[in-house]
């Protein structure tokens, strides 16, 4: 069958790998270490709101467990839309573990119930200043996890939608080992107005 597939130039879509976003915990050690970014104790994960009941009661459900494990964790929850139509179900914890546990109970959440399809990423926030945010003119960076692709890649957003391309290099060659850094940086895409 794959030969087939492959001689009529179909090919199935690469399978996320929900698993990897437990490395974020290693890789924010790691970033501290050689850059000193450290994580600011918020994340985020993207997606497309569908219409129907099925979603609706996704979402209930999506949000019964989060306030259950921001109840017992200490963690924050808000839900915010984007000027593009994305909704974000941004979380914070002190704990990156707390926090990548929380992201992961997203992404799985919504896949569970077949919105998978409209899962863009999720978002890790790293800063100079910490947890928190970053102190005034501090460096920031994100570690974006493209859901379809199943890798990781920097961004860091400058003042006036500008991006700090040297420090997301860097950020590349530190953490190549840690994560399954994304290989076409044409896939490294911007992304204006985070609420982090």
């Amino acid at each position: 069958m794959k030969f087939l597939d492959a001689l009529l130039g179909r090919s199935k879509p690469k399978q996320p790998k929900l698993d990897a976003l437990f490395g974020v915990t290693a890789a924010a050690i790691t970033l501290e270490a050689s850059l000193g970014l450290r994580p600011t104790g918020q994340a985020a994960v993207s997606f497309k709101p569908a219409s129907g009941q099925g979603f609706a009661a996704a979402s209930e459900e999506l949000r019964g467990l989060l306030e259950l494990a921001v109840t017992e964790a200490g963690s924050t929850l808000r839900v915010e839309e984007d000027r593009y139509g994305y909704r974000w179900v941004v979380l914070g914890d002190p704990d990156p573990e707390d926090l990548v546990t929380a992201v992961h109970l997203v992404n799985a959440t919504l896949e569970q119930h077949g919105f998978g399809p409209q899962l863009l990423c999720s978002v890790f926030g790293f800063g100079d200043g910490g947890y928190g945010g970053t102190t005034s003119g501090g460096r920031r960076c994100h570690l974006v996890y493209l859901y379809k692709r199943g890798t990781f890649y920097p961004f860091a957003p400058l003042e006036g939608e500008r991006r700090d391309n040297e420090l997301e290099l860097q950020v590349r060659g530190t953490l190549g080992s840690d994560l399954p850094i994304e290989p076409e940086l044409a896939r490294w895409f911007a992304l204006w107005g985070i609420p982090l």
